[in-house]
């Protein structure tokens, strides 16, 4: 059975990822930024799964906050923080927590994490479509989405023989983030040429085979129906 653990694992593709390698019996490590919170949804995923506190936003702590884990078989990194910020009333600390959390952060994750890796590790970082199809206030979310592509270039090379790859999902219609906001759904959904929204089982499904498949290394892979094709 392999160690998997998942970063951003308390709500949404995170917790679904993290329920499906428990499921299979998999040693699972899920991360939030509150502590008791981590633990209450590791509890209610069962299995072998335990929760712990990682702020991304402080990645001068994630060495030491990550220093009690032993192989790591999986990783998974899907934190992020929504961040709607337009150029013309530009949050400046908005921006420094995301750029923070999602470049900083992921890359000092598998810094901290790199030793423990075996020759059949497999990374897996989470960008998203903004990178391809940016909106209003979408700025920072575009650059940190397109730097995950970058980053997977540079870690499959730093990480041989593990394997490095990346997910970008487009709107996710069942996800929690997602499933109020009709117009936006429905609108996605019109342009999308499958008539239908990715759902999380499909995400997720995506995700286990890249970080499965031994033949899958330094893709990037969209999960959006069409939509951006």
């Amino acid at each position: 059975m392999s160690n998997v653990v998942v970063i951003g694992g308390t709500a949404g593709l995170g917790r679904e990822l993290a329920a499906h390698y428990a499921g299979l019996g998999h040693s699972v490590v899920l991360s939030g930024r509150d502590a008791e919170r981590a633990e209450k949804v590791a509890a209610e995923v069962g299995g072998r799964t335990r929760g712990i506190a990682l702020d991304l936003t402080r990645p001068h702590e994630l060495v030491d906050a990550l220093a009690d884990l032993g192989q790591v078989d999986r990783l998974v990194l899907v934190a992020i923080e929504r961040d709607l910020n337009t150029i013309g009333e530009y949050d400046v600390a908005k921006a420094v927590g995301l750029v923070t959390l999602k470049l900083v952060g992921y890359t000092t994750v598998v810094h901290a994490l790199a030793g423990r890796f075996t020759p059949e590790s497999s990374v897996l970082l989470y960008g998203g479509m903004a990178k391809d199809r940016p909106y209003p206030g979408s700025t920072n979310t575009t650059i940190v989405n397109a730097g995950v592509v970058g980053m997977v270039k540079t870690m499959l090379h730093e990480l041989k023989p593990v394997r490095v790859n990346a997910i970008h999902p487009g709107a996710v219609g069942d996800s929690p983030f997602w499933k109020d906001k009709h117009g936006a759904l429905d609108a996605a959904r019109a342009q999308t040429p499958t008539g239908r929204l990715v759902t999380m089982a499909e995400v997720v499904e995506a995700s286990v085979l890249l970080l499965e498949n031994r033949a899958l290394n330094g893709v990037d892979l969209v999960v959006d129906g069409g939509l951006t094709a």
